[in-house]
């Protein structure tokens, strides 16, 4: 009896720590060096679908996790990504920006800077939590463009700024959790070359 009662122990003890792994919302979670990238589905920058399996597999995919449009270091990033583009798809690289901004955020985001890569809108956190990226609150926030004209932006969570390369065969290769807004491109410029060697 007394090993049943061990047994049984031990299997709450698991199941404790299963539900600590859930409830913790993804923090220190997901994918590393060496997994499979986890498939999802989201909404793109043009409110259609976008689906990894369409992506994931076929070519590399670079998935850059970041909190808000329109900020200092998301935009030093993303415009970042978007000078480099043509280096990284020349190299088969597709890079794809995600943060809890509504769809409409993105749009204006794009315009802005001339954004030349997809955004999907992850407004409930659930693509960055299947990636294991820390999401908080969002809110309301006002931008103000060049033409003094105030625009009004939803985001639905904040996201930590993350990024992840993954390859081909949809192995992660790369897991940042730490990046450097300014140099993200470049650094992932780097690492892609590394896979070509």
């Amino acid at each position: 009896m007394r090993s049943f009662g061990l047994a049984l122990t031990a299997l709450a003890v698991l199941a404790l720590a299963g539900a600590a792994r859930v409830s913790a919302g993804g923090k220190g979670q997901g994918p590393t060096v060496g997994d499979k990238a986890p498939t999802f589905e989201s909404v793109d920058d043009q409110g259609k679908p976008w689906k990894s399996a369409d992506h994931i597999g076929k070519k590399i995919v670079v998935v850059y996790f970041y909190p808000a449009d329109l900020t200092g270091g998301c935009t030093k990033q993303a415009c970042g990504f978007r000078d480099d583009a043509q280096k990284l798809a020349d190299m088969g690289v597709e890079v794809v920006g995600v943060s809890g901004d509504s769809v409409k955020n993105h749009q204006l985001f794009k315009k802005v800077h001339n954004l030349n890569f997809t955004l999907l809108a992850d407004e409930d956190g659930s693509v960055a939590k299947k990636f294991g990226v820390p999401v908080g609150k969002g809110g309301t926030f006002k931008f103000k463009g060049d033409d003094g004209t105030v625009s009004n932006l939803v985001r639905g969570v904040t996201i930590q700024r993350w990024t992840f390369v993954i390859d081909r065969n949809g192995t992660v290769v790369l897991r940042d959790t730490k990046t450097n807004a300014a140099k993200d491109s470049q650094r992932i410029l780097d690492e892609v070359k590394k896979l070509q060697k």
